[in-house]
């Protein structure tokens, strides 16, 4: 890791946190590079980028920090069960190392400050489990036998240590299947829930947060199911719109009030081909005051019917939930800039509270996961072997996010170029930060313009860098 600032530029920052009237008088803005060669991987360029009246090229970034857009929540991965596990089984220095250069802010951390975790087991466990398993034929109307269960051994203990770290960390639960027997097909892959169990199930997500928060764990928002649409993945379970508004509405939102779950419900959780799910939920009157929000994931459609659903309700949140970025089997080059630009920049330019991919860790042949439906090619932004620890290309694209837009962070405008994908932020201590992908096949000189002053970058085919001024 190069994520290490010199003492002049700590100095610098401590001096205009101390007096904000100095902010204007910044001199230039700070690059943090990674090349497609590796060659630069989040690292701190020696000189600064001075701002200037004259002598910028034609092309330009137009900084407006007087136009603002969503707050941001954060950004990070999906801590799996199987992430968990392994992170687990690493030497306790060891992981300790790791969980604070991925969670701290400081001393060279990239500052993750959003996950997802699975309620229930997801189709990256190395076995299916829900919180509630019965023999078949049995019911359990009452919970009386709900346990955490495994999560009790993997993922809380990591993320007890991620709280020490982190005690503001947002974390979203997304269950893959109900427990079978409430489901049609009594089997955890995929099905429909039975109506008569809608009171039951929503009584399961209140024990759930209810459980973790025993344990110190704050639930900060809860989608109702991951990828409704998809009944393929072991565990997984199909709802209809119709059926998780009727869900939403006739059980869950009333049963977090009654309860006083303060726990945010986002509903939807999947591709953004289908905007109308979303909008199907939020039409109704009826549902539309229990749910803060939608997810979405890019396997399929466009990003923008994000802000088609914004469009429609501007007063409901969106939420970038999930997405996989892998390496290329047998690339030697880090495609940094492709992924950077399609899914954490157009996820933000879009409304977006959030971006959260896929997957935080799996060992070197993608395991652990799941028999018969399991995600065999789900490679991690960190490869675990054993203590040994590889950076895959997911970790940067999150990176250059998570390392200098901390939570509170308000988008700011840039203007869109399509050789030079974008998006600005202001953080609540008032730097600019600009993250910017090159992702055509030449290098490219541009200026970022900001308060009638430009600097003049240049950044490779391929790469991806964040200003920060």
């Amino acid at each position: 890791m190069r994520l290490k600032p010199g003492p002049s530029l700590s100095c610098a920052f401590l001096l205009l946190s101390a007096f904000p009237s100095l902010a204007q008088q910044v001199k230039g803005a700070d690059v943090w590079l990674t090349t497609p060669d590796r060659v630069s991987l989040l690292a701190h360029q020696a000189s600064r980028l001075p701002f200037q009246k004259k002598g910028a090229p034609p092309v330009a970034i137009d900084v407006d920090d007087a136009q603002t857009f969503q707050t941001i929540d954060g950004f990070g991965f999906a801590l799996t069960g199987g992430s968990a596990q392994l992170i687990m089984r690493m030497d306790a220095h060891q992981r300790s190392a790791l969980l604070r250069e991925l969670f701290a802010r400081q001393k060279g951390g990239i500052g993750v400050s959003y996950l997802r975790v699975s309620i229930g087991s997801s189709d990256l466990n190395d076995h299916v489990f829900s919180y509630d398993d019965l023999p078949a034929g049995a019911a359990d109307t009452t919970l009386e036998k709900f346990n955490l269960g495994p999560d009790r051994t993997e993922v809380i203990p990591v993320l007890k240590e991620i709280l020490s770290i982190n005690p503001k960390i947002q974390i979203l639960g997304s269950p893959w299947s109900a427990p079978s027997w409430m489901k049609t097909n009594n089997n955890p892959k995929d099905g429909h829930l039975k109506p008569e169990y809608y009171a039951t199930y929503a009584q399961y997500f209140i024990k759930y947060i209810q459980a973790m928060k025993a344990e110190g764990i704050p639930i900060a928002a809860i989608t109702v199911q991951n990828e409704p649409l998809n009944g393929n993945n072991t565990p997984s379970l199909v709802m209809t719109a119709e059926e998780e508004d009727a869900f939403i509405q006739q059980a869950l939102g009333t049963a977090f009030r009654k309860a006083g779950i303060s726990t945010k419900i986002i509903l939807y959780d999947h591709n953004c081909d289908v905007p109308e799910y979303p909008l199907t939920i939020l039409n109704d009157s009826g549902t539309r005051p229990y749910v803060d929000g939608s997810g979405f994931h890019l396997y399929g459609g466009t990003i923008d019917a994000m802000s088609k659903v914004h469009d429609a309700y501007p007063n409901k949140n969106l939420y970038f939930t999930e997405q996989m970025v892998i390496d290329r089997p047998g690339d030697t080059q880090l495609r940094v800039a492709q992924p950077l630009q399609r899914v954490l920049i157009g996820a933000t330019r879009n409304w977006s509270k959030n971006v959260l991919l896929w997957n935080l860790a799996a060992d070197p042949e993608n395991k652990p996961h799941t028999d018969n439906g399991g995600c065999t090619m789900c490679e991690g932004a960190i490869t675990l072997d054993g203590n040994q620890v590889k950076r895959n290309v997911a970790y940067y694209v999150v990176a250059h996010a998570s390392a200098f837009v901390p939570a509170g962070s308000v988008r700011i405008a840039s203007n869109l170029l399509d050789t030079l994908p974008n998006v600005a932020f202001k953080t609540p201590d008032g730097k600019k930060v600009l993250i910017v992908a090159n992702d055509g096949a030449i290098d490219q000189t541009f200026a970022i313009r900001y308060h009638g002053k430009s600097a003049t970058a240049s950044l490779k085919a391929g790469s991806a860098a964040s200003y920060i001024w």
